[in-house]
């Protein structure tokens, strides 16, 4: 049973003792009270303001175990605080995989490449986190639920996620993505989550089951990709893997390619996108 006055109180401390700086944020203006704002914690969560208010304010609908994640990564929780934060919302705190968790220290260092698109995932290519940049050349993942947000499984079962890639390039992102996979599938052989994935895609997806027939296998570290973005045109960037897969997180970073323009399109949509960047619950 959720323990709400223990989740307002729990919460409001954790805000409390965050500075703006320890997530990336700009001090702003002078501040009455210490550790961040409501909004802000809102913000980071991918939640309306309005939604966090009410959460402290011991109101409003239970959380789902989505939105405890995301504030549990918002409010920089360790596994024992994350932990904790699941039993006061009534609910049982996930598995302690590296792949469900992200530690505070490794978000506070994405936080800081403000000037590329950054994003964490688990070695199943599902995203857990972004950066606001990636949330504007990528597009919002916080809004996706259970296998929707798996970006594997959203390229080979939704026509429309294969919309910011050049119809040329998409075969050659189709097997990147299952050579990848390939690989986590004998590393983690048998894991539930594994299993399920792949089932699940072999079930949906014809291209996918001629991809995986061939029995191809690529670890991904690296790569050049293209992305089409309706403002700016093709935005042709360098993908760095920077935290091993042995860890089941993978950081990506999405570097302009040198020899083109992406460096100043980006700098634009730094501009242009954050205007208009908006949470919603």
């Amino acid at each position: 049973m959720i323990d709400r006055a223990g989740l307002a109180d729990f919460l409001r401390r954790r805000r409390e003792v965050l500075r703006p700086a320890d997530v990336g944020l700009p001090d702003g203006v002078r501040r009455r009270t210490p550790g961040l704002r409501r909004d802000e914690v809102a913000l980071l969560a991918g939640m309306s303001s309005d939604y966090y208010a009410r959460l402290e304010q011991c109101r409003g609908a239970n959380p789902s175990e989505p939105i405890v994640a995301a504030l549990a990564r918002a409010l920089r929780c360790d596994l024992d605080e994350r932990d904790h934060l699941f039993h006061l919302a009534g609910l049982t705190p996930p598995a302690r995989r590296a792949d469900r968790h992200i530690r505070p220290g490794l978000i506070s260092l994405a936080d800081r490449l403000t000037d590329v698109p950054v994003c964490i995932c688990t070695d199943l290519h599902e995203v857990l986190w972004q950066n606001a940049l990636a949330d504007i050349v990528l597009g919002r993942q916080d809004h996706h639920e259970g296998r929707a947000r798996n970006a594997v499984w959203r390229w080979f079962t939704d026509p429309a996620s294969r919309a910011l890639c050049p119809e040329e390039d998409r075969p050659r992102h189709s097997a990147l993505l299952v050579n990848d996979l390939r690989a986590t599938y004998s590393r983690r052989a048998g894991d539930d989550d594994v299993v399920e994935l792949v089932g699940g895609l072999l079930e949906r997806s014809a291209e996918f089951r001629v991809l995986w027939e061939r029995h191809e296998v690529a670890v991904r570290r690296f790569d050049r990709k293209r992305f089409l973005h309706p403002e700016v045109g093709v935005l042709h960037l360098t993908c760095e893997v920077l935290l091993a897969p042995a860890e089941d997180l993978e950081v990506l970073a999405f570097f302009p390619t040198e020899g083109t323009d992406t460096r100043e399109k980006l700098d634009l949509l730094r501009v242009i996108g954050t205007q208009s960047f908006r949470t919603t619950v």
